[in-house]
């Protein structure tokens, strides 16, 4: 995790920042009451059960409250240096 992160919305942050590892879990749910009905592991889930393809890391800034996937951050840090040079 050794990048720079910029704030693309209050674009003023550079240091302060919310790292969420997130840990997605394979459920069934009851359709009427939202109970988990089932929970399973990546290697029983169903046939029709999708794995999840999301990012393992979301960033929030620590100052305005922004919560985007970490390449945001990175990306925008790469383009405020090229700015500033």
């Amino acid at each position: 995790m050794s990048n720079a992160y910029h704030c693309p919305n209050c674009k003023t942050n550079r240091t302060r920042f919310n790292i969420v590892e997130q840990h997605p879990k394979i459920v069934k749910l009851d359709a009427e009451t939202g109970d988990v009905v089932e929970e399973y592991t990546i290697e029983n889930k169903e046939p029709f059960h999708l794995p999840y393809r999301g990012p393992h890391i979301k960033v929030q800034c620590g100052v305005c409250g922004l919560l985007e996937d970490e390449e945001m951050f990175k990306k925008y840090a790469i383009y405020q240096r090229k700015e500033n040079l």
